[in-house]
């Protein structure tokens, strides 16, 4: 009573299991339903369902009906095997005893299990397809490329839409025919086992004439698999060639297709060997595959790489060199590329400097590290505030065109108190972010610290910015879900010992509108509080998949994101912008750029509304075949760049990731003659720079500047590239953002006989300047801490100018401040306060030049003060005493400071009295 009692207990809690498993995922189906329909992409929604539940299906149900249909040819057999009676002989006495099998292995039992089995198989095999869906839309909306490869003469697209699908389908089928084999030796083995032969498989005529006839799909599927293995071939690497060489062409191929004939041959022979039941023909037929793969697929392309084309490789491999270059220039859009020469050793004068004072204005002085750190200082206002990221963008700011700094100040229940992390505070109340912090890039108050175009809660600016809409919903580090509209207020922000409240007035979300939708969200999320709280009605809105991240890739999984997606001011309001990529692995005769994929485009601009989380892809890149693909896949969901509004088309940026993927394979692309190329004769490497003690490739840079033949002030990313194995500048790649030049990319190459130094070469006169380096050494003792920023080339005319910021950091404080600006050109290297002064020693009357000067502005555009002789005799009295004071307390750091500021108004006082 107790045994059966703990049967059915055990059937019981394991049937709740499931049904708790499936209103699980049939809850969150639902919800996910009602989220992509509150984004209007249900279409997309139902593509990807349909697609990927569908092909499950279908493939489960396909090898679902092998299986079964293979295992019931086993039937018959093991039937016979189980119902054969023992005959046992003593004393002329005949005993006829029954199989004790024959009471277990009835034709019933054994139907329901193999239907089991076949059902459970079928199920597990689905999970083999599960994000294949892809690759089956792709096949089914292919787009032409336009692009002939001359080894079999098909379009590119056959092998990154078509081919795919082609592999899919063999690998599955491969896979299916091995699991059924096996699991009908399985059977086999079994019957062999109720006669008594156990380990004779193929004693058994049934056995034999099945699993010969497994054999024959299989090797046939070989044949077809080798000739798939040719194609293979245009984007694999042999070699000094990525795609097929002289050996792949004149040797792997032609034993590929013999390797195919020689495998249908194999699947023939077994078919024969049905009737013929000459088993060794088989065994035969098998070692001379084998055989042939070993010699003709290894042995013989072997041989001629080593025999034929390494002799005389750079002859043997340059036209399909030249198809490598070909290729992998079109797959990264780098013929794009507008070659450009840029004179070197030109010296800029006064003159130069004040004609292109947009470019000086925008020179970038913040790093983002150690200007998030002072963010976090200043403007995090509030322990739960978060400051994930600064970014680097462009605004019109009071007429004039500027380089700014910005980052969202995100809500980070993470942060907050531990008491306060109640389920109605971390649902209901603490829903939001709030505003952004926005600085130049380029100014500072006298104590080393950010000047602001934008700071505080509510936003604070003095300049035309607006924000109007402030509240940040959806984010890099929103990563839960709330519930808005309800009976309680939620928090705004902080406003001195009280809080600010409001309700959501958007129509983001979904909203719970009864009392179904409430259990399914309570189901879905996990929350059996949501069903239980007084404070939600039907009115309330539930906001899930509130990461950007989260949202994108729920909505176009097939897309590869940007690493930086950035906040962008427009309009009052406060949207997200984000890069988005599509890329293979199957472009013919490319070199990858990430070990796998050998094609990218940054073809999709993504916009979201942080306060809505409303979602718009628009398409960058026209000319790209793949996300041409997904606009067929997904009709509607792309829209052309045209249609976004104007004032957010001025923030799009050509993207850091995809700008270094391009100057990468440029570095050794650029160069087009097949031998100049096999020699690696001209490449090129990125530009190193000082990086925390470390010399470390350089990461391309946002600045404005005019570009050569320009006369206007562009927004562009730079990178700067030296000779391998040198240190002197050699070119530098520039991408445009602005306009209708945005995504043209330019290169400058200096002439190759003149010396041009590099930013490593830079980085090191800045460390041999006695000057410096002493200062630096004085600064570097214990209790603070040097930081020296980015170096940045600054392309001024024809000529270039250096610039690395310096900053400070006490260890007690996490607040870096911006104390020094180092100079270079041509042969001077210079250290200032501020990028004016240093400019002044360089290009003015070079008044005070040799003495650290000090920074008097507090704003951008305040002017210095003319101090009279009194004043900076008082004052002068005054830095003396700062600077015993801290002398006596030990402060080497402020000791060095207060005697370079002392010099400096020393200086000035000579000059004064002078006058």
């Amino acid at each position: 009573m107790q045994h059966n009692f703990r049967r059915v207990f055990n059937v019981v809690l394991a049937l709740v299991v499931v049904l708790v498993i499936v209103a699980i995922s049939g809850a969150r189906l639902y919800t996910d339903w009602l989220w992509f329909q509150s984004l209007n992409y249900q279409s997309v929604f139902m593509t990807i369902v349909v697609s990927d539940i569908g092909l499950r299906i279908i493939v489960g149900v396909t090898f679902f009906l092998l299986l079964f249909f293979n295992l019931l040819f086993t039937l018959g057999p093991l039937l016979k095997a189980a119902q054969n009676a023992a005959v046992y002989k003593e004393e002329n006495v005949l005993t006829i005893q029954s199989s004790p099998w024959s009471h277990f292995l009835t034709k019933k039992l054994l139907l329901v299990a193999f239907f089991a089995l076949s059902l459970v198989m079928a199920f597990l095999f689905s999970f083999s397809v599960v994000g294949d869906w892809v690759t089956l839309q792709k096949f089914l909306h292919p787009t032409s490329f336009g692009s002939i490869e001359p080894v079999f003469q098909k379009d590119v697209g056959f092998y990154v839409f078509k081919l795919p699908f082609y592999e899919f389908l063999y690998n599955l089928a491969s896979w299916a025919i091995i699991i059924i084999a096996f699991w009908v030796s399985m059977v086999y083995l079994l019957v062999n086992i109720v006669q008594g032969q156990a380990g004779k498989l193929l004693n058994s005529i049934s056995a034999r004439y099945h699993l010969s006839f497994l054999a024959a799909i299989f090797f046939g599927l070989k044949a077809l698999g080798y000739q798939l293995n040719q194609y293979a071939l245009l984007y694999t690497h042999h070699g000094a060639v990525w795609g097929p060489g002289y050996t792949s062409t004149h040797a792997t191929i032609v034993a590929y297709k013999v390797l195919s004939v020689i495998a249908l041959l194999c699947a023939l022979a077994i078919l024969v060997n049905l009737f013929l039941q000459r088993f060794r023909l088989v065994v035969y037929s098998i070692g001379v595959l084998l055989l042939a793969s070993i010699l003709l697929g290894g042995i013989y392309p072997s041989v001629v790489q080593k025999f034929v084309v390494q002799p005389n490789e750079i002859a043997m491999e340059s036209p399909y060199l030249q198809r490598n270059i070909q290729y992998t220039r079109m797959a990264y859009n780098l013929d794009a590329v507008e070659k450009k020469d840029f004179p070197a050793g030109r010296i800029l004068s006064a003159d130069d400097i004040k004609a292109n004072k947009d470019t000086i204005d925008n020179v970038r002085l913040w790093d983002w590290a150690p200007l998030m750190q002072t963010y976090a200082q200043l403007q995090e206002m509030r322990l739960y505030y978060e400051f994930k990221d600064i970014d680097i963008d462009r605004y019109v700011v009071d007429g004039q065109y500027r380089q700014v700094m910005l980052g969202a100040r995100e809500l980070n229940q993470e942060r907050l108190l531990s008491q306060a992390k109640t389920w109605v505070n971390q649902r209901l109340i603490y829903t939001h972010g709030y505003g952004i912090a926005m600085s130049p890039v380029n100014s500072l108050s006298g104590e080393g610290l950010p000047t602001f175009f934008l700071k505080d809660i509510p936003p604070v600016t003095q300049t035309d910015l607006k924000v109007d809409r402030p509240e940040i919903y959806y984010g890099e580090v929103t990563d839960n879900y709330v519930i808005v509209n309800t009976a309680s207020q939620e928090f705004n922000y902080p406003r001195g010992d009280e809080n600010e409240y409001s309700t959501y007035q958007g129509d983001g979300g979904v909203k719970i509108s009864n009392f179904w939708r409430r259990f399914m969200f309570a189901f879905s999320l996990g929350d059996y509080k949501l069903l239980l709280s007084k404070e939600v009605n039907n009115d309330s809105r539930v906001l899930y998949y509130r990461t950007i991240k989260q949202r994108v890739t729920k909505v176009a999984p097939f897309l590869q994101l940007d690493n930086d997606p950035y906040i962008v001011l427009s309009e009052g309001k406060l949207y997200w912008m984000w890069d988005a990529y599509t890329n293979t692995d199957r472009y013919p005769y490319s070199e990858p750029y990430d070990k796998v994929n050998n094609y990218i485009r940054n073809s999709v601009k993504i916009v979201i509304d942080a306060y809505s989380g409303e979602m718009d892809f628009y398409i960058s890149d026209q000319n790209d075949p793949i996300v041409m693909t997904y606009s067929k896949i997904f009709p509607g969901m792309f829209k052309p760049l045209e249609d976004m509004p104007e004032e957010l088309r001025k923030h799009i940026r050509y993207p850091v990731d995809y700008f270094k993927i391009q100057a990468n394979m440029y570095a050794v692309y650029h160069m087009q003659e097949p031998q100049v190329f096999y020699n690696r004769e001209d490449k090129w490497n990125v530009a190193t720079e000082v990086a925390e003690q470390t010399e470390t490739p350089m990461e391309p840079y946002y600045t404005i500047i005019e570009l050569p033949g320009s006369n206007e002030p562009e927004f562009v990313l730079i990178l700067p590239f030296t000779p391998q194995n040198k240190k002197n500048m050699i070119a530098w790649l520039a991408a445009n953002s602005d306009g209708e030049d945005y995504g043209k990319i330019l290169s400058y190459s200096f002439p190759k006989q003149e010396l041009v130094y590099g930013p490593a070469q830079v980085e090191a006169r800045i460390t041999q300047d006695t000057v410096i380096s002493q200062q630096i050494s004085l600064w570097d003792q214990r209790g603070s801490k040097v930081i020296r920023g980015n170096l940045l080339a600054i392309p001024i005319n024809d000529a270039l100018l250096y610039v690395e910021p310096l900053y400070l950091q006490a260890e007690q404080s996490k607040m870096p401040e911006l104390r020094r600006v180092i100079v270079a050109h041509g042969d001077t290297v210079v250290m200032e306060p501020t990028l004016e002064l240093a400019l002044d020693r360089i290009f003015g009357s070079g008044k005070g030049a040799g003495t650290p000067a000090v920074e008097l502005q507090t704003e951008p555009g305040t002017q210095r003060p003319d101090a009279s002789v009194a004043e900076l005799a008082k004052k002068a009295d005054q830095l003396y005493d700062e600077a015993q004071s801290k002398l006596k307390a030990g402060d080497w750091t402020g000791y060095g400071d207060a005697l370079s500021r002392l010099k400096q108004t020393l200086s000035e006082l000579v000059d004064k009295s002078g006058q």
